[in-house]
């Protein structure tokens, strides 16, 4: 029966890929943005948003209306697939606006190896997709999807347009990202999501599992840790901001570089709530 259902999600997919790639860029993200608001309550993720938001004390906010703008979100980064081959064929880059490109350039010219963090922040595909542009030997962490249809889909789209080499969560990739990390090349993670394996740190202040791959890094190879926030602008722009290097003392101990990094995401992630992708039980223990 899941194979079944799996398929006819897969189907379901491609067909809204057809229709998208057939309206462009603009029509297919307000159309996503469209169908996302309408279908968002039929998924049952809606209830891990609403517990999620109650974990969080935002003034005078109203859940509701935060919580149509989150499956409008969605519906939009969906939408963004079908245009991430045009993005990284510069044909859509005036829809990009790049900060700390400083930044990039000098991990590029002292040919750095770093690990660049960050969240599931609108279009997050993007971050990968701008490092490796920029000429940087980059390895992007990512989690399959349960549905073995779309998962091929997915990796071959990030393997094609954002970023060539990919290394799947789990023991095995946590090997791979070593070699690699090894021979010279940069790694991206996410590190908003839950991680059962991981430690449990405080993020807006309640426990949740969390992964300590880049403090692990840091401790290892005494590399610097670079924060990636992703922004989307009037429905269609996007700024992709690299902040300044964050270099850890010595002693300092997985945790508290693990939480430090927690920190800069809830920062974030109060700077605008509705571009955070909610759907994570994140803080399931």
């Amino acid at each position: 029966m899941k194979k079944i259902k799996y398929f006819l999600q897969f189907l379901f997919v491609i067909l809204l890929f057809m229709i998208f790639k057939f309206l462009g860029y603009k029509k297919s993200s307000d159309l996503g943005g469209l169908i996302f608001k309408q279908i968002g309550i039929l998924f049952r993720s809606k209830k891990t948003i609403k517990n999620n938001l109650s974990n969080i004390n935002f003034k005078n906010e109203n859940h509701e209306k935060i919580i149509l703008k989150i499956w409008e979100n969605y519906g939009r980064i969906f939408a963004d697939y079908i245009s991430l081959k045009n993005f990284r064929n510069n044909k859509l880059n005036e829809f990009i606006e790049i900060k700390g490109k400083d930044v990039l350039k000098k991990i590029k010219n002292n040919q750095e190896v770093v690990v660049f963090i960050s969240g599931h922040f609108n279009n997050f595909e993007l971050m990968a997709m701008v490092i490796e542009k920029y000429g940087i030997n980059l390895s992007a962490i990512y989690r399959p999807l349960n549905n073995i249809f779309l998962n091929k889909i997915m990796e071959n789209i990030r393997k094609n347009y954002i970023c060539k080499s990919q290394i799947p969560k789990g023991m095995k990739g946590t090997r791979n990202l070593l070699k690699a990390f090894n021979k010279g090349s940069s790694i991206a993670i996410m590190i908003d999501q839950r991680v059962s394996e991981g430690k449990k740190i405080s993020f807006f202040n309640k426990v949740a599992f969390t992964t300590t791959i880049p403090a692990q890094l840091v401790k290892k190879f005494n590399c610097k840790v670079v924060p990636v926030h992703i922004e989307r602008k009037d429905k269609y722009y996007f700024t992709v901001k690299f902040d300044k290097p964050i270099k850890f003392l010595e002693n300092d101990s997985l945790e508290k570089i693990t939480h430090s990094l927690n920190l800069w995401l809830e920062k974030m992630i109060l700077k605008n709530p509705t571009q955070w992708i909610w759907t994570h039980n994140r803080w399931k223990i």
